[in-house]
């Protein structure tokens, strides 16, 4: 700025002065020329001391830098001497090059970034370890897999991670090792079964966010992909497995191996170890009281009872963990030190009685008089089938009273049942068969011309199962040939074509059904059950049935045939054919008489038409 009268004028005021006449314009022509070249001046130097400037930042970036990585080297240095391996030293030298060129390069900043060079230790092993068996029982997609945590960010808007809020899944826990998981639980859980088999497939795990508001925050972390070796173990039924083999093409190649387990052991000393040590476990465990060798035999006998095969016990042990339990209750509350058979029973009936209220309301009905079930006595056209209901795991029978009207026609046994769409298709199969028996039982010359009804009276539900075809093929041959069948007697067991008489699945609760029915109503002493011969070994019965047989006051015919059959519900003989005839007098001899008439009937009637 010029200087007039010992004081710096601004611009704008020289202008005005030459304006008032005060300065003349030569004057300020030399003024602005001066100006600029001071002007000129200025931006050199400026020039110049932005120079020095810079040399000087520079100078003294190379002390920091020199002074940083010398301090860094050292302690890097000394961890490098620990941990001699190539991925440790190339993560170093990173830090190293973090640290020197972003962090330490301004002395004055006291900002804490200890936590970028933190290690996540997300899974640790030492290698004399055994290989891990993990079982999973929640496979959720992050506890397979993993997840990356967030966290609200200091200004509160986003959300924010870093590589500490990575957590590792079960698939990292078992790498190595063993995984185990329920098939049913991994295939109902959003994700997780397309990442099981990602993983298996490509041999390396992906852990990233699986946040459905991730889109709003900030980008997500890509950690890199972790090479893993791991057994997966699928646990499951058998039509899992199917279903998963018939739909899903990556499985055969993934799940090579199928083993299949029985859900029966051996009844023998091996399986009676099995029994008491897993009571023993039990005991310890839940701390129970302690049980009694007749406590243990009773569970063992119970076991028998749930698994109803010859020679077996079952192995879901489930059921028989819950006995005990009970049982040791019972046992706390009498005060005595040992659980002992009768503990064992008492909590067997508990268990059936919170349970058996259809049972229950069935023996009711029959005493009242509501459901006609005649136990005693004999009848034309009627019989006792058995059938089985279940609540739970647990099965109860009871009887059902079968009827057959028959007479002329050609429509052959038919199934009202069937007809009312209440037979499952399994029934239909058995009811059919019978049509096939009897034409291989009564060798006719000529067609069958009677017409036959059969049905399982006062039932309104679905009815399914082959174990009835027997009973019904009995309660047919009564109506065909007009002998009473004795109704003191019960049935189950199915028919095949040839008269063979086959094996049914709850006989044991079949006997005691029809067991508790005639004690509902008129117990004679003269009641019994027919059961197939295989089924024999497969009887469990209670005690109070035991005792019932043992006295004589019931009974438990097991038979082979249909012929063993007809001879104990008719009071007759089945007969033997000798060149296409029974022997007289036989319940067979007398069934071909009877068809042979309707057969006649038909012709007659045929005749006058």
């Amino acid at each position: 700025l010029p200087i007039i009268d010992n004081k710096p004028v601004q611009f704008e005021e020289l202008q005005q002065m030459v304006r008032e006449g005060k300065i003349s314009e030569a004057q300020f022509n030399s003024m602005v020329e001066k100006i600029g070249e001071f002007e000129n001046q200025f931006a050199s130097l400026g020039e110049q001391i932005e120079d020095v400037q810079i040399e000087h930042q520079e100078a003294l970036q190379r002390i920091v830098v020199e002074e940083a990585e010398s301090f860094v080297q050292s302690r890097i240095n000394a961890i490098r001497h620990r941990f001699r391996i190539p991925e440790v030293e190339a993560f170093l030298e990173e830090v190293k090059t973090d640290l020197i060129q972003h962090r330490l390069t301004d002395p004055e900043t006291a900002k804490d970034f200890v936590r970028a060079y933190r290690v996540n230790l997300i899974r640790g092993r030492k290698l004399v370890d055994a290989a891990p068996v993990v079982p999973l029982t929640n496979p959720s997609l992050n506890n397979l897999v993993g997840k990356i945590d967030r966290e609200m960010a200091p200004n509160g808007m986003v959300m924010r991670s870093d590589h500490l809020m990575i957590k590792p899944g079960a698939l990292l826990d078992a790498d190595g090792g063993y995984l185990i998981i329920e098939a049913q639980d991994v295939l109902s859980e959003p994700g997780s079964w397309a990442a099981l088999l990602r993983t298996l497939k490509n041999g390396s795990l992906e852990v990233t966010s699986h946040d459905l508001f991730s889109a709003w925050g900030t980008p997500q972390l890509r950690p890199e992909a972790i090479a893993i070796d791991v057994k997966v173990v699928l646990v499951g039924d058998p039509e899992t497995y199917h279903l998963l083999d018939m739909y899903e093409p990556r499985f055969a190649t993934l799940f090579k191996v199928l083993a299949d387990f029985t859900d029966t052991i051996e009844r023998n000393d091996a399986g009676f170890n099995a029994y008491a040590n897993v009571i023993a476990r039990l005991i310890a465990r839940d701390g129970l009281k302690h049980f009694a060798a007749s406590g243990i035999a009773r569970l063992i006998e119970h076991g028998a009872r749930i698994c109803a095969q010859s020679g077996r016990l079952t192995s879901r042990f489930g059921r028989i963990a819950d006995i005990a339990r009970e049982a040791s209750y019972l046992a706390n509350e009498a005060k005595v030190e040992l659980v002992d058979d009768s503990h064992v029973i008492d909590a067997i009936a508990r268990s059936k009685r919170r349970a058996d209220l259809p049972a229950r309301r069935f023996r009711r009905l029959l005493s009242e008089g509501t459901l006609k079930i005649d136990v005693a006595g004999e009848c034309v056209g009627q019989v006792n089938g058995l059938a089985v209901t279940s609540a739970g795991p647990l099965m109860y029978g009871f009887p059902s009273r079968i009827t057959a009207s028959i007479g002329p026609g050609t429509a052959g046994a038919v199934n009202i049942e069937r007809e009312s769409d209440l037979s499952g298709s399994v029934h239909t199969k058995g009811f059919m068969i019978l049509s096939g028996l009897l034409r291989h039982l009564l060798r006719l010359k000529h067609p069958m011309a009677f017409s036959a009804a059969i049905a399982f009276e006062q039932t309104y539900g679905g009815i399914d199962g082959d174990s009835a075809s027997g009973v019904e093929f009995c309660c047919l041959i009564s109506a065909l040939t007009g002998l009473p069948a004795r109704q003191d007697l019960a049935m189950t067991g199915a028919v095949d074509q040839k008269g063979n008489i086959l094996p049914i699945g709850g006989v044991t609760e079949k006997v005691e059904g029809f067991f508790d029915a005639c004690q509902a109503t008129n117990f004679t002493g003269t009641q019994g059950v027919i059961i197939p011969e295989s089924n024999a070994d497969d009887l469990m019965l209670r005690d109070d049935v035991v005792a019932a047989v043992a006295d004589s006051s019931f009974s438990v015919y097991s038979i082979s045939s249909i012929d063993e059959a007809l001879a104990l519900m008719l009071g007759k003989d089945a007969g033997k054919l000798h060149d296409s005839a029974y022997d007289a007098g036989s319940v067979l001899a007398l069934a071909q008489e009877r068809a042979h008439e309707y057969w006649e009937v038909a012709i007659e009637a045929r005749k006058k038409t």
